[in-house]
């Protein structure tokens, strides 16, 4: 379903409004895993994680030598 203007909204910069089907409450959710057992990361990847969630990786493992 394309997605339509709220008809409240104005036109220059109104909100987007996406309609989406309801799932029925007592339907099982299925989640798949097919990440490989190994996922590569480089070493700029790992430097911009650790600067982004230097404050968080310091509280669960603690502070780097």
């Amino acid at each position: 379903m394309a997605p339509r203007h709220h008809p409240d909204s104005c036109k220059d910069g109104g909100a987007l409004v996406i309609k989406r089907r309801r799932r029925r409450a007592d339907t099982p959710i299925k989640v798949t895993d097919d990440w490989p057992d190994f996922v590569p990361v480089t070493d700029h990847e790992a430097r911009i994680i650790e600067a982004f969630f230097a404050d968080v990786l310091d509280e669960l493992f603690g502070p780097l030598p």
